[in-house]
């Protein structure tokens, strides 16, 4: 992998690993566009930078890392055992749902239930304010709503978000929640494909990596930031509408030979 590769590929997860449109999405579909063959190795880097993410959670929250807001943290890994368990489960069936098809169709379906959520949240406000404030039963609930993160292309954000919109937590108490329950799956997720593959970064491989990580921390960190100043004066309808567009894009691509439709796998 050329250091402009990998420059690319950790730009894009810096900016769409918290936004709810699917980092994983767009990495698959990234390096099919710029001739990356979907290697051990490739794939490794594309997880293993979401590491970078984890540090700009870190930093953007370390007020939170502390014995003072112990009950949040028993929340975010009890929203974590589901997905945890589900993926340990069925990780090879999981794999299995791999297809630029698939991400495509994710993408869509969930552009439509984010604009549907938006509709239903005019008549349902919401009534947590702060993610402190979030229950052990909305943890659950939006602990379960991630599993379906692991459908390629429906964006763990996004899964984790609406999950917490319809249990009655505001959009930047969500975004926030979602944000501390990437910690643990990515740990789970990054951390694995790091002991499997470390043997792969070695030498001039490694460069790439750190140039890749690096770039991921930066646009992570300022993301997140944005984010939140967009949540508290918009909502997620410009969100849905972008997941519909480009899944309708996806298609487009895949139909017209520009991609190809092993481009996941």
């Amino acid at each position: 992998m050329e250091l402009l590769h990998s420059i690319i590929l950790g730009i894009i997860e810096g900016i769409t690993e918290f936004l709810p449109i699917s980092s994983t999405g767009h990495l698959i579909i990234a390096s099919d566009l710029l001739g990356l063959p979907q290697s051990e190795a490739n794939k490794a880097f594309e997880v293993i930078i979401q590491l970078a993410a984890i540090l700009a959670v870190v930093a953007n929250y370390r007020e939170k890392f502390s014995f003072a807001h112990t009950q949040l943290w028993i929340k975010v890994a009890m929203a974590f055992v589901p997905i945890g368990l589900i993926g340990l489960l069925f990780h090879k069936q999981i794999k299995l749902l791999f297809s630029v098809e698939i991400v495509a169709i994710m993408f869509i379906v969930g552009g439509v239930i984010f604009i549907w959520v938006e509709h239903y949240l005019k008549s349902h406000p919401p009534t947590t304010r702060d993610i402190e404030e979030i229950s052990f039963r909305q943890a659950i609930i939006i602990g379960i709503a991630q599993v379906f993160a692991l459908i390629p292309g429906t964006s763990r954000a996004g899964s984790t978000i609406i999950g917490a919109l319809l249990v009655g937590v505001d959009r930047k108490a969500s975004a926030e929640f979602s944000f501390l329950l990437a910690l643990p799956v990515m740990v789970a997720a990054s951390g694995l494909d790091l002991l499997k593959n470390y043997q792969e970064f070695s030498g001039e491989a490694l460069t790439p990596l750190l140039v890749g990580f690096v770039t991921a921390f930066i646009c992570a960190y300022f993301v997140m930031k944005l984010f939140i100043s967009f949540l508290n004066r918009f909502t997620f309808t410009a969100f849905g509408i972008y997941r519909i567009v480009f899944g309708l894009l996806l298609f487009a691509l895949l139909y017209s030979g520009v991609i190809s439709p092993s481009a996941a796998g």
